[in-house]
């Protein structure tokens, strides 16, 4: 397995079956934790309002620290494989959904080339509902790109957006 550095971002706003939005997220870590894929840490779960239409759903999410053997690309194969899995349909890019799973970061790589795969992930940089979470269990973690601190970033988000995001 390599080391870790990993994270992934996880997030629902539609119950599945007879689950909440939160106890989708807590089967998705259990669905993820393999053999090749092991969950090392998991952030709170939080809560945000839907964007960019904060009349839907609000969400509910957390960040993934994990170890796998996987390479970028076939781990965010597997991730979409377990959105399926839980029932993910995509209709538009900011719709509702049962499961959302983002790769934020692949140990610091920079990835462009791969037909679907940007990394580190293009908005996790801006987004609360990943910032904070992913700072809760990796405090020291630094965008991969531009090296600025997760602190830094949190404090260039809009005032809103993070007071907007807390713990359930």
């Amino acid at each position: 397995m390599s080391s870790e550095g990993i994270y992934i971002g996880l997030g629902a706003n539609l119950p599945r079956n007879e689950d909440t939005p939160a106890q989708t997220i807590l089967a998705a870590i259990k669905a993820l934790d393999g053999e090749d894929l092991r969950i090392t840490r998991v952030s709170s779960l939080w809560q945000s309002p839907a964007w960019p239409d904060p009349s839907k759903p609000g969400y509910v999410n957390a960040v993934a620290k994990v170890r796998t053997s996987l390479s970028a690309h076939a781990l965010l194969q597997r991730l979409l494989e377990v959105e399926l899995v839980f029932g993910r349909e995509r209709h538009s890019r900011w719709d509702s959904r049962t499961l959302d799973l983002d790769l934020i970061d692949y140990e610091g790589q920079i990835i462009r080339q791969l037909p679907g795969l940007i990394l580190p992930h293009p908005r996790a940089k801006d987004r609360a509902f990943v910032l904070l979470p992913l700072a809760e269990i990796a405090p020291d973690w630094r965008e991969p790109e531009s090296g600025t601190s997760i602190g830094a970033l949190i404090a260039g988000l809009k005032r809103e957006d993070v007071t907007a995001t807390s713990k359930l």
